[in-house]
């Protein structure tokens, strides 16, 4: 078998593993306490959240944790449905949306505010320029939501946009557990 025998092979296998894992739809991730959760992110005055900071995912209730931009516009159609679910569970489960955007030069926190008013945004509004919470949480594109449970495991990750079904019907398991 000459090199190049070799290397296409190895590909093959390598395609073929990464075909498998896809399509069987399990995805790697770090169990809750090596996920370098709980993390704390800074607040900031907005509807629904007050400036200083927060533990993410929230202590001793299910948290919905969405990862998002005010660039992205898949983000804009993710607000739906976080705003329907917050009004139906707002006393029984905390929200958190945190962007990884850098105040300073283009972005202000006064442009972060109006975007999360112009999309009813009413819970904490959290700023993580590091992207802290994105690494812990395994996402790799914006919108990312997670619903940890009461103990503060996650239980349930999605990237891209979620219906409002989906997000309720995980909730429900997150709340189940309590």
């Amino acid at each position: 078998m000459n090199r190049r025998q070799v290397l296409t092979a190895i590909g093959g296998f390598g395609l073929t593993g990464a075909s498998a894992l896809a399509l069987g739809g399990d995805i790697p991730r770090l169990d809750a306490d090596e996920s370098g959760l709980p993390i704390r992110v800074e607040t900031m005055a907005a509807p629904g959240s007050t400036a200083g900071e927060a533990r993410v995912p929230v202590a001793g209730t299910p948290t919905v944790i969405d990862l998002f931009a005010t660039w992205c516009a898949p983000c804009k159609a993710q607000m739906d449905a976080l705003s329907t679910l917050h009004r139906e569970y707002a006393d029984r489960v905390a929200f958190v949306s945190v962007t990884n955007e850098r105040i300073g030069g283009t972005l202000s926190r006064d442009d972060v505010r109006t975007w999360w008013q112009r999309h009813d945004g009413d819970w904490t509004l959290g700023l993580d320029p590091a992207s802290d919470l994105m690494a812990a949480l395994g996402a790799s594109g914006l919108p990312f939501l997670a619903v940890a449970n009461e103990a503060g495991e996650i239980r349930w990750t999605h990237a891209g946009v979620a219906s409002t079904d989906t997000l309720r019907d995980e909730i429900e398991r997150a709340l189940a557990e309590a």
